[in-house]
């Protein structure tokens, strides 16, 4: 089996869900002259994260900076300073699917497909076909074990949840994104607007 020669795979988004409030709370802290790591030791020291054990604290936070980091310079601000709270959700939504090359792809080619076909429902299911596709080209994929799968698959969804983008009971969610979010995106990364479903990449939907 070949591994695809792509970014690889990474499936750490299962240490938790969106994050919203330790992620603000990064990116508040964060100065654009430093690196993330000394981002990540400030934090820790400061008791940022909810988590009572250290190790898994700095775990959870290493993480959220791995999503926050995809942002840019502007895209930071305006989540540090300037954004409410649908818009931090959207924007942090961004930054998972950014960060993460599964989240991204299963966004594309399962929610965004769906949405398109007006099939709006997302059984779990969904999920666990697309991770098997994935698996024939990829060993990593292909020697996750049911449990993982199953953590993953939670994880995920909750995320989804949690940024709006599905419903608890699964069904795919009109875009919730405001003007400015839209601009800003459009601006930096116009390919991103994709990632919210049905919505276009002039801010309409489809």
């Amino acid at each position: 089996m070949n591994t695809s020669a792509a970014t690889p795979y990474r499936m750490s988004f299962a240490v938790g869900g969106l994050q919203i409030n330790d992620s603000v709370d990064i990116a508040r802290s964060h100065s654009p002259a430093e690196a993330w790591e000394t981002t990540l030791e400030r934090v820790v020291d400061h008791g940022v994260g909810s988590l009572p054990k250290a190790a898994s604290r700095r775990r959870s936070l290493r993480e959220i900076i791995v999503r926050v980091s995809t942002l840019d310079a502007a895209e930071l601000q305006f989540l540090a300073e300037d954004a409410d709270r649908a818009e931090q959700q959207a924007l942090l939504w961004v930054a998972s699917c950014r960060a993460y090359r599964f989240v991204r792809e299963f966004t594309l080619e399962v929610i965004r497909e769906r949405a398109l076909s007006l099939r709006l429902d997302l059984p779990l299911e969904a999920f666990d076909a697309f991770l098997a596709s994935k698996a024939e080209w990829d060993d990593r994929l292909a020697a996750i074990t049911p449990a993982t799968r199953a953590k993953l698959r939670q994880i995920l969804f909750r995320i989804m949840r949690e940024a709006g983008v599905v419903s608890a009971d699964y069904w795919i969610l009109s875009p919730d994104v405001s003007r400015r979010l839209r601009s800003l995106l459009g601006d930096q990364s116009p390919q991103d607007l994709d990632l919210f479903p049905g919505l276009t990449r002039d801010g309409g939907l489809a």
